[in-house]
């Protein structure tokens, strides 16, 4: 089930089980000063070294079009086929869903054909780029 979760295959295969062993490892690597992975019976375990529980985070936006309503939180106007680049899925796949936000009211669209983009309003909870701090100088002589 893994397998098929990480790299959305149907069937597990050799290179799949390799794949996983070498992110398994470096997952591990990465998490050596706060958690170790352990694998059980049923699938694989975060076990904490210091704390007594483990924490997941959503994402901020849940569900099928969280991705791409993250994209369009920005306030600019997005074409599909910028959509499809940017999250790595076919312009058909990001149309549909854009079919569905737009359904939904979470999306609107401007201009049409080859001139239409995509627009979201804000999403509320969230700082938008504009409000947020510039990157404070970092070295020798940086207040």
């Amino acid at each position: 089930m893994l397998i098929a979760r990480a790299f959305e295959a149907r069937r597990a295969n050799e290179s799949h089980r390799a794949r996983l062993r070498v992110e398994l490892g470096r997952l591990r690597h990465e998490l050596r000063g706060i958690a170790e992975i352990r694998a059980t019976a049923s699938g694989f375990a975060l076990a904490p070294r210091r704390a007594r529980s483990v924490v997941a985070l959503v994402p901020p936006i849940d569900g099928g079009g969280g991705a791409l309503l993250a994209l369009l939180g920005d306030g600019e106007a997005w074409s599909t086929s910028a959509l499809a680049l940017a999250l790595g899925q076919s312009q058909r796949t990001v149309q549909r869903t854009l079919s569905e936000l737009e359904a939904d009211g979470r999306v609107r669209a401007s201009g049409g054909a080859r001139a239409r983009r995509w627009l979201a309003p804000p999403t509320p909870e969230f700082t938008t780029t504009l409000l947020l701090p510039a990157a404070l100088p970092i070295g020798p002589g940086s207040r």
